[in-house]
């Protein structure tokens, strides 16, 4: 083993969370600091540094950062017409009070595709809020189902913005990462928001504190026929594009095949639902192209900041691989009989645990498994299992460092304590049963 390599790694993870809690540096720039240091403790030439710099990013960007883009435009373009409140209005007018949690999960996870995790609780608040004083029961009960779903898609299903950068520096496959995304969360989803929100809801209940119910009228959301549509279309795209990939889907011409892969790409899929979005939902509902505008530049803002880090763990991932860092991570885990699946959970829980932030420790530990990847050779299927695996792991253990934490804290007027023993343990049962779940799809394909 190369002990300057094995040093420069740790010595890098260390700066990095050194220069994250001590000196609250961005994300964004920790990282880029991490993988110019980490290049000079393993012997890189200062001006290969730079060239390698240079390289991560730009190969990690050219995908995600269009993508990121056109995602958060549209999820900008679903918040501000109201189609979140539409589709959880409609599934609840369907299912009733009796299994208002299951809407809720379903309606968290069909939101968040679009829409950021806490932008999406902020917006369905006013849901469970009116349900917790209609029916009496805990805010516990109908929170966890709603956070649930949310952050399984937030951390599953591209193209929200995790799951893409981590495919994107591992070079997973966008449709498979999907598959397997929904096969893992829906029941992952289920263990940690439905039924513990039921078990915790009947053990702990917590009333809302008036001052924080929504004392304005909004305004009327659109018909649930317009945004059901627009919101599940680029996932089916997304979806559609793998299987022509691998001749799942074939229309015995190779011209139509080109047709059918150019509209389900990503990036029209992508541009197809803004389109959709902008027109029926955005003019729809009266909308101005000025406030269209005006709304699509706010929604970049968040967008920007996540195309940068994403771009800086690139970086990251091209030092450990121009290093040798990376064989020399995957020797000593084969040596050790580490799985790659679980070396990927580990390694994106131990960050998430340390730094707080699930996005920051999804690309770091993208950036750590992906130079190890080589030397086991995973299947397509595999890779999107090993996708899931690492989300699992940023997932884990939100807690006082998280400030979605604090956010999720505030909103149900809950104790420190209260909220370790709700959203600490449910993002614990989130991610453990995710990971659970993607090993076994890893070791049976």
């Amino acid at each position: 083993m190369n002990t300057t390599l094995l040093l420069a790694v740790l010595g890098g993870i260390l700066l990095l969370l050194w220069l994250i809690l001590k000196l609250r540096l961005p994300a964004f720039i920790a990282l880029l600091i991490t993988s110019i240091a980490t290049g000079l403790m393993a012997g890189m030439d200062p001006a290969i540094i730079m060239e390698t710099v240079k390289t991560g990013m730009a190969s990690t960007l050219g995908f995600v950062a269009t993508v990121v883009g056109l995602g958060a435009i549209f999820g900008g373009i679903l918040e501000h017409t109201g189609g979140a409140t539409a589709l959880a209005t409609w599934l609840l007018s369907k299912t009733g009070n009796k299994n208002a949690p299951l809407a809720l999960s379903i309606t968290g996870f069909l939101v968040s595709i679009p829409v950021f995790f806490d932008v999406g609780f902020i917006i369905l608040y006013p849901v469970i809020a009116a349900l917790h004083h209609k029916t009496g029961k805990s805010i516990i009960h109908y929170a966890l189902p709603l956070l649930a779903g949310l952050a399984v898609t937030h951390a599953f299903i591209p193209p929200t913005p995790g799951p893409l950068a981590v495919a994107e520096i591992i070079g997973a496959p966008l449709g498979w990462i999907v598959i397997v995304g929904v096969i893992v969360g829906i029941p992952a989803a289920g263990l940690s928001g439905i039924i513990y929100g039921k078990y915790l809801g009947k053990k702990l209940h917590i009333t809302v504190p008036q001052t924080i119910l929504a004392t304005e009228t909004p305004p009327p959301p659109p018909a649930i026929i317009k945004v059901l549509p627009i919101m599940i279309l680029p996932i089916i795209l997304i979806v559609c594009s793998t299987l022509i990939e691998t001749g799942f889907i074939n229309s015995g011409s190779t011209e139509v095949n080109k047709i059918l892969g150019l509209l389900c790409h990503p990036f029209s899929a992508l541009l197809i639902a803004n389109v959709l979005a902008w027109y029926i939902l955005g003019r729809g509902s009266g909308l101005s192209a000025n406030a269209l505008s005006s709304i699509t530049a706010k929604s970049l803002h968040p967008a920007g900041i996540i195309i940068l880090v994403t771009g800086a763990g690139g970086v990251f991932k091209q030092v450990l691989i121009d290093t040798g860092a990376g064989e020399m991570v995957a020797a000593s885990m084969q040596a050790a009989g580490l799985s790659i699946i679980a070396f990927a959970f580990l390694a994106a829980a131990l960050i998430r645990v340390l730094q707080g932030s699930a996005t920051v420790a999804m690309i770091t530990g993208a950036g750590l498994v992906a130079p190890v990847l080589a030397a086991y050779q995973p299947t397509d299927i595999q890779l999107a299992a090993i996708v899931i695996s690492i989300a699992s792991g940023a997932t884990m253990a939100s807690h006082l460092n998280d400030s979605g934490f604090w956010l999720i804290k505030e909103y149900l007027g809950l104790s420190e304590k209260d909220a370790m023993r709700t959203w600490t343990v449910a993002s614990s049962i989130l991610g453990i049963s995710g990971f659970l779940l993607s090993a076994l799809i890893f070791y049976l394909f």
